[in-house]
């Protein structure tokens, strides 16, 4: 049988240390990739399980800003759309794919589900085509938000440091990619996805 959120949640207090109440560092802290030194890191003290946990943003379709803004769009089609997001990124570009239809991935007919998963390919090959990119990496949480949202990090070519997980750290420090060339990496990829998926350019 699972564990209860409970069990769970004693099972982690059993392993922090007598004298601190934490954690040991995560071993990907190790990494050679590890944006951050290691002498001072600490895991924060573990809290007790939040039951039943909050709704997420735009629960049910109410107040969702994901339906009500067009804000980033940079590429139409009748299910989904990638947006840039409102921040600006470190890496040279950040893409959500997200659902026109207000559901996530348990959510998906099947249809929507494998359209969706030839379209995170063709976004993938679109982000990498860009000369000056190595990988596209992909990230589903959605913790924050109801509405389905797949990130795209394009990663920078050469830079191995920032290979693999640690990719949204090292998005978060890096300085700001100028709006002019992510907007321009942006259409690229929206004229890509026309040509290949279809669909229209959203952005001058």
């Amino acid at each position: 049988m699972a564990a209860s959120p409970d069990v769970f949640h004693a099972r982690v207090l059993a392993a922090v240390d007598e004298r601190t109440g934490r954690l040991p560092s995560p071993s990907m802290a190790y990494w050679e990739i590890f944006p951050f030194e290691t002498d001072d890191l600490t895991v924060v003290p573990v809290v007790a399980p939040v039951l039943p946990e909050p709704a997420r943003h735009g629960a049910g379709g109410v107040d969702c800003g994901a339906c009500a803004s067009e804000d980033g769009t940079v590429w139409r089609h009748a299910h989904w759309r990638p947006r840039v997001s409102a921040t600006t990124s470190g890496v040279p570009l950040r893409l959500m794919l997200v659902s026109q239809a207000h559901v996530d991935f348990p959510d998906l007919p099947d249809e929507r589900a494998a359209e969706v998963g030839v379209l995170l390919v063709h976004r993938a090959r679109a982000i990498e085509s860009l000369p000056h990119v190595a990988r596209a990496h992909l990230s589903k949480w959605g913790d924050g938000g109801e509405h389905l949202h797949v990130f795209a990090y394009a990663r920078p070519e050469g830079q191995r440091q920032m290979l693999g997980t640690l990719m949204p750290l090292w998005d978060d420090v890096l300085p700001p990619v100028p709006l002019d060339e992510r907007d321009a990496d942006a259409r690229a990829v929206a004229e890509a996805l026309v040509r290949s998926f279809g669909g229209a350019v959203a952005r001058p």
